[in-house]
């Protein structure tokens, strides 16, 4: 373990992971503001104990949570396999350059595009966030591919 906290690439990578990871477990927050701002609940068991009639009101979607919902989403799709393909080119020895590059514009591009998606920003903007942290994603598995088959 040790000689991993000296891989300055894998240090990195543990702090971009870092911050996605927290940006990925505030959606649940978001989703719970816009919930109960909006009123709007899917469990019969959030609204148990309030009347038939209430429950009528509040039992239903709305396009705010749904939003949110699906930012959530997209941060699981999107930063899981960050995790993965990002360890791997972070063990195998990357330029610290390269690695860092790679690690913030991933971070940079998954924070705004959850700033798009929530404030409903015009597109391509949420678009060309997700390609951009996308791109990274495949640039990290195309070095590490590389590496393996060009030895």
């Amino acid at each position: 373990m040790s000689q991993l906290m000296e891989n300055e690439a894998f240090k990195a990578f543990t702090t971009y992971a870092a911050i996605v990871t927290l940006k990925m477990i505030l959606m649940g927050p978001v989703t719970v503001y816009f919930r109960f701002t909006r009123k709007s609940f899917i469990n019969e068991e959030d609204v148990a104990w309030m009347s038939e009639e209430q429950k009528k009101k509040l039992l239903k979607t709305h396009p705010d949570v749904e939003r949110a919902r699906r930012c959530h989403y997209n941060d699981l799709e999107n930063i899981i396999p960050f995790f993965f393909i990002g360890l791997l080119y972070a063990l195998s020895g990357p330029e610290l350059s390269s690695a860092l590059l790679h690690f913030r514009i991933f971070t940079a591009a998954r924070i705004f595009h959850s700033f798009a998606y929530i404030l409903v920003l015009p597109q391509p903007s949420r678009a060309l966030s997700y390609f951009l942290g996308m791109l990274v994603t495949f640039s990290m598995a195309y070095s590490l591919l590389s590496k393996v088959f060009f030895l």
